[in-house]
């Protein structure tokens, strides 16, 4: 059974991200561990001598109050949209967002990580700078990031972008698993640049590799990488993205304001990121 772990801070966009993550989970045939963090704040123990371990006490009580308050309201959640048959178990851990879930990931064995984002507006910062964009890049599973927009539908069209290296070929095959578990198909998209160096004897390659999968390749001949990516999405209505992660600057570069803002209201689809070595 695929375990899966689910960070959370109980607002409006982990919440929206936990229904994905019940969903992905029934498609995986996976389990969730429901994780909340927190960082007990600093003090001088030479001003506050005597309560100095009362603050900390209780300060650690309301998390866990909190935290109590808002498990029974997820499996709510859970029992509405009929998915509380999925086996969920909860950790409270006190410190480091990215270092408890680098732990987490190594304690519980987690296959993937499910976290929220902020929504089309918010993509270049996930990729700069916020807690999702900087677990993206410290973890070695797969993680599906959900923008706060994204209303959960069926994925029944999973895009990747490819640039035809064993690598890619290796995180396809990924894909493709989880594609089939869902009943859904896969569109490949190249970008073909004027500097390109992949051969079509290359994509014939692929293409027959494939060619029992339900995978379609797509080579798009243009120098504007991003815009072409963008417009793939939308007009292939594609459910979830899927990229690598050995080229971060990219995607921040993809998301750049300037690009998402003509998709503003389009552009919520989840994103499946894979890391890869390069």
């Amino acid at each position: 059974m695929k375990r899966i772990l689910f960070p959370t801070d109980f607002s409006e966009t982990a919440t929206n991200a936990f229904i994905h993550a019940l969903e992905f989970a029934k498609i995986v045939q996976g389990e969730l561990i429901l994780l909340h963090t927190f960082e007990l704040p600093v003090f001088d123990n030479q001003f506050f001598p005597e309560n100095y371990m009362i603050i900390y006490e209780s300060l650690q009580l309301s998390q866990f109050d909190m935290f109590k308050d808002e498990i029974p309201k997820l499996r709510a959640i859970a029992e509405e949209h009929h998915l509380d048959k999925i086996k969920m178990t909860h950790r409270l851990m006190d410190g480091d967002l990215i270092y408890n879930i680098k732990k987490s990931i190594k304690d519980d064995k987690i296959d993937y990580v499910v976290m929220g984002t902020e929504g089309a507006s918010g993509w270049s910062a996930f990729f700069s700078g916020t807690n999702t964009g900087n677990v993206l890049t410290d973890i070695n599973v797969p993680l599906l990031s959900i923008p706060i927009d994204a209303k959960f539908k069926p994925i029944k069209t999973i895009g990747f972008t490819t640039r035809f290296r064993p690598k890619d070929k290796k995180a396809l095959k990924k894909i493709l698993s989880v594609a089939k578990m869902a009943d859904a198909e896969v569109k490949c998209l190249y970008v073909k640049t004027g500097n390109s160096d992949v051969t079509r004897e290359t994509v014939k390659k692929w293409e027959k590799d494939f060619e029992d999968e339900p995978i379609e390749f797509f080579v798009i001949t243009s120098d504007e990488v991003k815009e072409t990516i963008l417009d793939f999405i939308l007009y292939k209505e594609i459910d979830l993205l899927t990229m690598l992660t050995y080229k971060r600057s990219f995607f921040e570069g993809l998301f750049h304001p300037s690009l998402t803002k003509k998709f503003a209201n389009n552009f919520d689809v989840p994103i499946l990121a894979i890391p890869i070595e390069e």
